[in-house]
């Protein structure tokens, strides 16, 4: 397990050293989760590593499972502790990442809550063809990846 060290300047790094108030649900060796101040529904968590990581890709492979056994803990939580019928899970990486610490969004759902789809208007490809040519392109780029 590799943590990086806490930002004075980041609130989430706050909320983990106790230096800012937080509804917290959860607290571990790997974790902290807490309440969103501005939740899209009650019982919206935010999860987030030990140690200031901004983005996905910044956070040490040995902490990926351990980050995400919680959340998908805190993700049945949902429904077996506050009677949602489900949740959604989401994180945004650097757009639209409202504090630039990696957190993940934990949010209890009901049928007709209201919340509808993504957040985001949706696009399509010009054609199949366009479809493969982003694949392919991704692709290249994964198995070089992984090839590592």
């Amino acid at each position: 397990m590799v943590w990086a060290m806490n930002d004075p300047s980041c609130v989430f790094c706050g909320i983990e050293a106790g230096r800012e108030p937080a509804h917290e649900v959860w607290r571990d060796d790997h974790v902290v989760a807490f309440f969103d101040r501005v939740p899209l529904f009650k019982g919206h968590v935010l999860v987030i590593p030990r140690g200031h990581v901004e983005t996905l890709a910044d956070l040490d492979p040995s902490n990926v499972e351990p980050l995400f056994q919680r959340v998908r803990t805190i993700s049945r939580g949902m429904q077996e502790a506050l009677g949602a019928a489900g949740s959604f899970v989401a994180m945004n990486n650097i757009v639209s990442q409202s504090v630039p610490h990696l957190h993940v969004h934990v949010v209890p759902r009901n049928r007709k809550d209201g919340l509808k789809g993504f957040f985001w208007p949706r696009t399509k490809y010009e054609s199949d063809d366009e479809m493969a040519e982003y694949a392919a392109t991704l692709n290249e780029w994964l198995q070089g990846a992984f090839d590592d």
